[in-house]
């Protein structure tokens, strides 16, 4: 059984936090990631210590200011709102965590006081959640099992809603 040994009471860390690229191979991995606590450690989620970082994709200056975006659309917003009509704006992308300076880093996405963090959660085992909780189950189980006929007919059934939000 899966997680059989995991003890919430021998925890020696708070919470776990994922810190993967902003981008969608960092996705990705936080995907698996989440996946297997969810797998074999799901009372780790349950108990709120799981966390996702939300690291910035760019870098915004415009003379002495400057801002982080998370992603285009809070780039363009942080423009428009903060940037637009003061000069010349300098936008940089990250590539990855490893192409960001240390205080960059620090600044962004590891100082508890600046950064930002998505907590993980699940719907409870409780009556209230459980048709919930099976949902997720049997996603998890299509999207990240090991049938690959499933998620190719998950793919084929919803590609149209996914096409619609592609930046492409």
């Amino acid at each position: 059984q899966p997680g059989k040994n995991f003890r919430l009471d021998g925890l020696r860390y708070g919470r776990i936090i994922i810190m993967t690229d902003a981008d969608v191979d960092g996705a990705h991995i936080a995907a698996l990631l989440m996946t297997y606590f969810y797998q074999q450690m799901p009372g780790l989620i349950e108990s709120g210590r799981l966390f996702l970082a939300q690291p910035p994709l760019y870098r915004i200056a415009q003379g002495g200011e400057i801002a982080y975006a998370l992603d285009d659309a809070h780039k363009d917003e942080l423009i428009e709102k903060d940037f637009k009509g003061r000069g010349k704006i300098e936008i940089s992308r990250f590539k990855g965590l490893g192409e960001m300076p240390p205080r960059q880093l620090k600044e962004t996405t590891m100082s508890a006081a600046s950064r930002r963090l998505l907590q993980v959660n699940l719907p409870g085992r409780d009556p209230e959640g459980a048709d919930d909780r099976r949902r997720v189950d049997g996603l998890v189980n299509t999207l990240m099992g090991r049938k690959p006929e499933l998620r190719f007919a998950y793919i084929r059934d919803h590609a149209a809603e996914v096409l619609e939000e592609l930046d492409i």
